[in-house]
């Protein structure tokens, strides 16, 4: 597997696009990255949950492993393009689309938890302008 390879399956992945982050590709899906490729592009990264990274590197030791760091420990999990095959790394990519689309469903807007902080409802537009 190459970079093309891992770019063209990121890619695959509904609503996902191609951005930079601090100078190297990455692949986002509603604002949230869910894989990177390094600057060589000889290894990917997918963010998995830190169970789902224990899980890849189990079974396919010689092409996943934890990020460094904290990164790691959190389930930022590095790819050995050379090593990886396409179904393997698909399925990898696929749980960490999941996650990316997940969160973005799941996560209030700042607007809406400004209002839950200070204990306020919205009115609905037409009812503000029947107020007037």
């Amino acid at each position: 597997m190459n970079a093309n390879d891992f770019r063209r399956i990121a890619l695959g992945m509904d609503g996902a696009i191609e951005a930079a982050h601090m100078g190297h590709p990455d692949f986002r899906v509603n604002g949230k990255i869910f894989a990177t490729l390094d600057h060589e592009g000889t290894r990917g990264m997918v963010k998995l949950s830190p169970d789902q990274q224990r899980d890849a590197i189990r079974a396919a030791p010689d092409t996943f492993e934890p990020a460094a760091g904290a990164w790691g420990r959190q389930g930022c999990t590095m790819v050995v393009l050379r090593k990886a095959d396409q179904e393997t790394v698909g399925e990898a990519m696929t749980l960490a689309w999941q996650a990316a689309v997940s969160a973005t469903i799941a996560k209030p807007s700042k607007t809406e938890r400004l209002m839950k902080k200070k204990n306020v409802r919205r009115t609905p537009s037409r009812a503000r302008r029947k107020q007037r």
